[in-house]
């Protein structure tokens, strides 16, 4: 492990990376700071391909010294999918999407989960509590409970059946809040206060190695992509972990000299009904400020308030992207149509990412001939009220 350090993007303080850490005293998220050189020195691109296919294939940029503490279920590694059929619809012929609904536990949270959880178990920690819209706290109950910590889950009524069910299976405490992810957030904030040190606050980018778990989705579809950089990434965004986890990828393996210094430009998609960050970049803003009545059907992106405002913002301008939000009922439409024509089930949120494209496009912010890798972030099959079957006869 070459982890040498946690940093602080807004006031630049350096934290030791040798115990739990959660915020900086300033109030920011905190990211894993490695030794590039000598992770140049002791590994190169070629040798990745003779490595276990799974995110640990990239351990010398993970944050885990010990592999006896590696808690995985064989995550990452998921495939780039070419979608030429609806790609040429919408004028994209070069479109791909990286399907992380094949990850363990149905969503790319897996990632965030394995890295986090090992991380944690290294560093003492006992018991873990997160706010979750459903996906994550599906992930973080499932790979506490196979590292043999306690997990507490609290999560919005409203969230997904099959997210509260998976955390009960996995033997969390699960709490069910009246509200957003936000009331959920002050909730877990209040019992972690109460504990007296005993439970590990494990929310989103309250950490810093959920992170480096998302920040492997940046490097497989470089690899996947023969070390080459497609033009454009668009990520459904909520609280932003993986967004800002891919901005990161790509600086690290552009330090490395493993890709060139061309960047894909990033695109944080929301919903009409619930984007701050949409808000905020139109307006050239540096935070977002909350969003008031938020409400969408892609529930993984209904964060009214994300933590980590100033780094997805900065990794759009970084990158020359931008932000767009999206209509619950295109949403709806672009899903259908693109499993009638390439015969995948993507999630809201990962079909929210296609109606950006097809906007995108239509408006040329997409130019002709570009390559665009879009996340659908989980399985189609853990939503199954997005496909309507009321009126279809069944004889």
């Amino acid at each position: 492990m070459h982890l040498t350090h946690l940093e602080c993007p807004r006031c630049d303080r350096e934290h030791p990376a040798d115990q739990p850490q959660n915020l900086c005293d300033c109030g920011s998220p905190l990211l894993a700071r490695y030794d590039l050189a000598a992770v140049a020195a002791s590994v190169t691109p070629e040798q990745f391909c003779l490595r276990p296919a799974d995110l640990w294939r990239y351990r010398e940029l993970l944050p885990v010294a010990d592999p006896r503490f590696v808690t995985t279920l064989g995550e990452g590694w998921t495939p780039l999918l070419r979608a030429p059929g609806y790609g040429a619809e919408i004028g994209i012929p070069d479109l791909i999407v990286k399907d992380e609904g094949l990850t363990p536990t149905g969503s790319f949270k897996a990632r965030g989960a394995a890295v986090g959880v090992s991380r944690a178990r290294e560093l003492g920690v006992e018991r873990i509590a997160m706010p979750t819209n459903g996906n994550a706290g599906a992930a973080w109950a499932t790979y506490a409970t196979r590292a043999g910590l306690g997990a507490t889950i609290a999560m919005p009524l409203d969230a997904p059946a099959i997210c509260r069910r998976e955390c009960v299976a996995a033997g969390a405490d699960l709490r069910l809040v009246d509200g957003l992810i936000s009331d959920a957030g002050r909730w877990v904030a209040g019992l972690v206060a109460e504990s007296g040190g005993r439970i590990f606050d494990a929310g989103t980018l309250r950490e810093p190695y959920r992170l480096e778990g998302k920040k492997t989705m940046g490097y497989e579809i470089v690899e996947q992509l023969g070390w080459q950089v497609p033009d454009v990434i668009i990520y459904p965004t909520g609280g932003g972990v993986g967004l800002i986890g891919i901005h990161k990828a790509l600086h690290e393996l552009r330090k490395l000299g493993w890709v060139e210094d061309r960047l894909p430009r990033l695109v944080a998609v929301q919903s009409t009904g619930c984007a701050p960050i949409v808000r905020a970049f139109a307006a050239g803003e540096p935070r977002a400020t909350p969003w008031a009545d938020a409400h969408t059907l892609a529930f993984g992106i209904t964060v009214p308030s994300p933590l980590g405002d100033e780094l997805i913002l900065t990794a759009l301008r970084d990158t020359g992207g931008t932000a767009v939000a999206v209509d619950d009922t295109e949403i709806l439409a672009d899903l259908r149509d693109f499993a009638a024509r390439e015969g995948l089930l993507l999630c809201p949120e990962g079909a929210a990412c296609l109606t950006a494209a097809r906007q995108l496009r239509a408006g040329g912010w997409i130019r002709a001939g570009e390559r665009v890798v879009v996340l659908n972030t989980g399985a189609g099959l853990k939503y199954p009220d997005t496909v309507d079957v009321a009126g279809v006869p069944l004889v």
